[in-house]
């Protein structure tokens, strides 16, 4: 059995580590390098950095931050935010990061997957989903929707259908995040999860709405995710990496353990 994954994710906003409400009310609140390198030291498994507002803004990710975080940690991580391009997805591995996630600019353009899959391997390529749910439909079966432009912009786009495509055209992980869940630590969308999760055959991350571990234990079990997402509960200092981890261990999840 492999195991199971807890990824700390820092969205940047102008420099700063910013966290919101439901893709709203966003508020710096810190240094994400420093932020980084701390939940590194307590044994995270991966880090995932977003620039919240490279894709609205039509501007390029920062890779100067990116070369930064680089030096400080040393466990996978992942970038995401303004990434329309093979050129940007190669500059930001270059810079350090191990994997890119694109959102926007692969769903206004999918082939984006698979040139960038084809450049940096599948393995590096995330497809980052922002997902809200709605009334089903003829034209979105599922119920959930494709959100683009951090979360402002509805698609029309069915998720199902998006997480299928976005496989079949080499995107080797998913990250499912919640938008009706986001930021309320009321815990994760377990139904959106466990569709994505049984409909392919890549890794799913699981992410919004982790508010205590058992929000955690249950996505990974219920939900059926590879891999846990959080933000608030760590950056507030609710918990520590270690407490949750311990936490999903203590109930049989196979985690990895840094003693």
């Amino acid at each position: 059995m492999l195991s199971k994954r807890l990824v700390i994710c820092l969205d940047v906003r102008g420099g700063k580590l910013a966290k919101s409400i439901r893709f709203v009310d966003t508020k710096d609140i810190g240094d994400p390098v420093a932020k980084a390198r701390q939940y590194y030291e307590e044994g995270v498994d991966e880090l995932v950095f977003y620039d919240i507002t490279a894709s609205r803004e039509n501007r390029d990710i920062m890779i100067d931050f990116v070369e930064k975080a680089a030096s400080q940690i040393f466990i996978p991580f992942s970038v995401g935010g303004g990434i329309r391009s093979v050129e940007d997805a190669t500059k930001l591995r270059n810079a350090g990061a191990e994997k890119v996630n694109v959102n926007t600019a692969a769903v206004l353009r999918k082939e984006l997957i698979s040139e960038i899959a084809d450049a940096i391997g599948s393995q590096s390529t995330i497809l980052s989903m922002d997902i809200r749910r709605v009334p089903p439909t003829e034209k979105i079966p599922s119920g959930y929707e494709i959100v683009v432009n951090g979360g402002i912009t509805p698609m029309g786009i069915d998720a199902l259908w998006w997480a299928k495509e976005g496989e079949r055209l080499g995107a080797g992980e998913l990250v499912v995040n919640s938008i009706d869940a986001d930021g309320t630590n009321n815990g994760y969308e377990l139904k959106l999860t466990r569709m994505l999760a049984e409909a392919v055959g890549i890794p799913v991350i699981a992410s919004g709405g982790a508010g205590k571990p058992e929000h955690l234990y249950d996505v990974l079990t219920e939900g059926r995710a590879d891999a846990a997402l959080v933000a608030s509960i760590v950056h507030y200092g609710e918990y520590t990496c270690r407490q949750l981890k311990e936490y999903l261990h203590g109930r049989g999840i196979k985690m990895r353990m840094s003693y």
